[in-house]
């Protein structure tokens, strides 16, 4: 049996990115992946579907709290449960730059999807968590939710970021007060932090040669992280193999937030 086996699992932004590489490993591991989000996540559904997994899209917007509570609810109408609750969506705004230059609207959008759309994704979660376990009455059960923070949460960017850098930070520190309301609950609550990985999303910054070794100085394994090892990562906090983690920050970058100096 696959490590999610039957379990159902909510991805936010997995349409693309790392939220689609996240889809397909949950999948291959038995889980039945929803695929949510504000463009059509057809696509990733017929993957997931082309492999043998099961899956399905609901439509969400994470910055608007009926899109949010319509998108749980129908995944719980159409597959029973939830188990786990992968919050992956986010954004990463062009114009967002040094606290001097950025601009209010860009710390008012950058703030509504990656905060308050987590925070709207546990609320709705967690009472449908409960609901699951309940029901399922398997004592020592857990269910999980995994909030996509950064490691820019733990150190300053070498980019300026500021909105970005700040909303992460706020996903770490909400992750730790939920985790630990909900402990009790059978509901552990974990951050996701992962390094530099060339994304879209970040490729969008490291266009040349150039910018992509000032990053790379940085980095003491010396190269940038693939998708599969981030989604790795959302695996094991999914599965009942990190069953007594919860509040708790998992960092996947390189060794970049342990480094003073790098190798040379």
């Amino acid at each position: 049996m696959g490590r999610l086996e039957n379990k159902v699992c909510v991805i936010t932004g997995a349409a693309a990115g790392l939220g689609r590489v996240a889809a397909l490993r949950f999948a291959s591991e038995g889980g039945i992946v929803v695929v949510a989000d504000r463009v059509d996540g057809s696509g990733t559904v017929a993957e997931i579907e082309a492999a043998g997994g099961r899956g399905g899209y609901v439509p969400v917007d994470v910055s608007d709290e009926d899109s949010v509570c319509d998108a749980i609810r129908s995944t719980v109408s159409e597959f029973g449960g939830l188990h786990v609750l992968h919050n992956n969506a986010g954004v990463s705004l062009g114009d967002d730059d040094g606290v001097i230059e950025t601009s209010e609207s860009v710390w008012e959008t950058t703030l509504r999807i990656n905060v308050t759309g987590v925070a709207l994704g546990c609320k709705y979660g967690i009472p449908a968590m409960r609901d699951t376990l309940a029901r399922e009455n398997r004592p020592g059960a857990t269910t999980s939710i995994i909030n996509v923070a950064s490691f820019v949460a733990h150190v300053g960017a070498a980019i300026p970021q500021v909105a970005y850098t700040a909303s992460k930070g706020a996903v770490l520190s909400m992750t730790r007060e939920i985790a630990v309301v909900h402990a009790r609950d059978g509901v552990r609550v974990n951050a996701l932090c992962p390094g530099p990985v060339l994304t879209p999303l970040l490729a969008k910054y490291l266009d040349t040669p150039e910018k992509q070794q000032r990053r790379l100085v940085h980095i003491p394994m010396g190269r940038f992280g693939e998708p599969d090892e981030i989604a790795n990562g959302a695996l094991f906090l999914a599965s009942e193999e990190s069953s007594f983690v919860t509040g708790q920050s998992l960092l996947i970058d390189g060794g970049i937030t342990a480094a003073y100096t790098t190798p040379e």
